[in-house]
């Protein structure tokens, strides 16, 4: 069985939604059986490469004076689900961490680079937007240094497959992320609690079972 998640490396509910998952992949008897895929989803894609900002600016900027307040409330859910969360980050485009995440695909090791990431962004406030911090990322899980950076200095290297998992989501009609995809059959949208996600692993199992 195959889940497919679409998620953004700077997309807060992404990091909530994609731990969650795994918590209840981990309980689920036939997790063994289980692949998942990992699928790019840039939440803004018009942000200019190299160019970086604070978080609390760009909510401010697209929420007015209630966004300063949105990540500190965002940041309580995250601490009381056990997981780190630095409300002073910066916020960038994240193209090449998506480009990077296809070639961790190549060699295994896709999961331990998004998880490496998102860790990094969120729980240590560590940049994701030069590729000499995402070289850094890509060694720190077992990527070849070098083979990280010739990918990072060609613009073109694994655009192909970041643009198709777009693509994939807006024919799905997946206007935001996290976006979870169980076996082709059930769709889950969001940040949900762990016992959906266990749901949604059972029901997609039971109905492949029953053929």
């Amino acid at each position: 069985m195959r889940v497919d998640i679409w998620s953004d490396l700077v997309c807060p509910w992404c990091y909530i939604g994609t731990t969650r998952f795994h918590r209840a992949l981990e309980d689920f008897e036939h997790r063994d059986r289980v692949e998942v895929v990992y699928r790019s989803f840039e939440l803004d894609p018009t942000r200019e490469p190299g160019r970086t900002e604070p978080v609390t600016r760009m909510l401010t900027d697209r929420y007015g004076p209630q966004g300063a307040g949105m990540d500190d409330q965002v940041a309580e859910l995250a601490r009381a689900d056990g997981l780190g969360y630095r409300t002073d980050r910066e916020v960038g485009s994240t193209l090449d961490a998506h480009r990077l995440l296809h070639l961790a695909a190549r060699h295994g090791l896709q999961r331990r680079l998004l998880a490496a990431l998102f860790e990094g962004h969120f729980a240590e406030g560590a940049s994701l937007f030069t590729p000499e911090a995402l070289v850094g990322f890509a060694e720190r899980v077992g990527l070849d240094p070098d083979e990280a950076r010739r990918v990072l200095h060609d613009p073109d290297a694994y655009l192909e497959p970041v643009r198709a998992d777009e693509q994939e989501a807006a024919r799905l009609g997946a206007g935001g992320v996290p976006f979870f995809v169980v076996d082709g059959r059930y769709g889950v949208s969001g940040a949900q609690p762990v016992e959906t996600f266990a749901r949604a692993l059972r029901a997609a199992w039971d109905e492949r079972e029953r053929g």
